[in-house]
């Protein structure tokens, strides 16, 4: 009886698995390693993707350069400017942008962070130029991470992205792009993790970029630390190795190291837990960059983490609740992320998302702050001087 019990069970976990995949970032419980967000990040309520032409896009010229704020204050030594971590996981909407200012940046914060995903293919050039207009009102340092290449058109998506994003008004000098998300994972990558694929887009986007702007600040897709080589994963020791003997060296082209450092198991670990299941999953990463490429301490940007509370549309039992999740961001932030010298940015996941994965967002259905929102609002921040733009050149295209 105890066995036919639990082989209903696992029957009913991968049936349940399954059915989640199509959503667009579904909680999946892998019997191999801990469970991890998956799926599409297009929440975006209206994605207008277009495939254009090749060479529709050219390199802007401009009358005269660029002007930026030279008051860095106190700088961060691994950025080069005083530095407000606060960031939040968002996208392009109007109303997303708002509340992640009025978070990030209160109590004595500015220009903090925020993480937009965007999809090669999306060149709706007014939605994405209204965003970034409000971002520099709003005093916000993007974080764009890329998502959705399709594998027969890669090169010329990889060149038209840059040229489409380096066209937008960033508001300011370091333009910071994520190269995709999670790719040790099946789910974010074309089906199947594939490390020497990866490794070549890496350093292909990276080469583009640059060729573009130099002022582009290239971080890798962050991994999912915590899973282990099995069905749909593989570890991120075993694939950081791989890529690096299918590209040599190409740990040593990034400016900066993105890392998604999440409190497993089942997004229930304590803050104050180490090691690769943790929210200090970016130190054992760091370990692996030094011991096997030569890479130092790289500045470290958390383009995900975060904790899942019980409450949403329907109720989660098995996960803390929201008073819980508001006390362990506090520690978070107060005791591990904010003295950590090697952090740059934190961007928890996510400011609104759709049940039933809606226990990690930070506003609730009808877009009521959750405790989370804000216990983060209270914490005292520094106001952030990096090289924002006093004056904008004219485009001579």
């Amino acid at each position: 009886m105890r066995k036919t019990t639990l082989f209903l069970t696992v029957i009913a976990l991968l049936l349940t698995a399954t059915l989640t995949v199509a959503l667009e970032r579904p909680l999946f419980l892998n019997l191999f390693s801990p469970p991890s967000i998956s799926g599409k990040p297009s929440v975006v309520k209206n994605l207008d993707i277009q495939n254009l032409p090749s060479g529709i896009f050219k390199k802007p010229c401009f009358d005269k350069p660029m002007t930026y704020n030279g008051n860095l204050g106190n700088p961060q030594q691994n950025i080069g400017y005083q530095n407000n971590k606060f960031g939040l996981y968002i996208y392009a909407e109007v109303d997303y942008v708002e509340y992640a200012g009025d978070m990030v940046n209160s109590n004595g914060g500015d220009w903090g962070y925020v993480l937009l995903p965007i999809n090669v293919k999306d060149y709706e050039a007014s939605k994405w130029t209204k965003i970034f207009e409000l971002l520099n009102q709003k005093h916000l340092i993007p974080i764009i991470q890329l998502w959705d290449l399709t594998k027969k058109e890669q090169e010329e998506q990889i060149a038209q992205s840059a040229y489409f994003l380096n066209s937008l008004p960033w508001p300011t000098k370091n333009r910071y792009i994520s190269v995709y998300n999670e790719v040790n994972d099946d789910r974010f990558w074309r089906g199947k993790a594939d490390p020497i694929a990866y490794a070549e887009i890496l350093s292909a986007t990276i080469d583009s970029f640059k060729r573009v702007n130099p002022n582009f600040f290239m971080l890798n897709g962050a991994f999912n630390a915590s899973a282990r080589s099995g069905p749909g994963y593989i570890d991120e020791e075993e694939f950081l190795l791989k890529m690096d003997k299918a590209v040599p060296g190409i740990f040593k082209k990034l400016d900066g190291w993105a890392s998604h450092p999440y409190p497993q198991p089942e997004y229930r670990g304590s803050p104050y837990s180490s090691g690769r299941d943790s929210i200090k999953a970016y130190e054992w990463e760091l370990a692996l960059l030094a011991k096997h490429f030569n890479v130092k301490d790289p500045p470290i940007f958390i383009t995900e983490t975060g904790w899942a509370h019980k409450e949403g549309e329907d109720e989660n039992t098995k996960y803390f609740s929201k008073e819980t999740v508001a006390e362990f961001y506090k520690i978070a932030f107060r005791e591990i992320w904010l003295p950590d010298q090697r952090i740059v940015a934190v961007a928890p996941f996510t400011i609104k998302y759709p049940a039933p994965n809606d226990h990690f967002s930070f506003l609730d259905k009808d877009e009521k702050p959750y405790p989370q929102y804000k216990v983060l609002q209270e914490i005292e921040k520094i106001p952030g001087l990096p090289p924002f733009v006093l004056e904008r050149g004219d485009a001579c295209n």
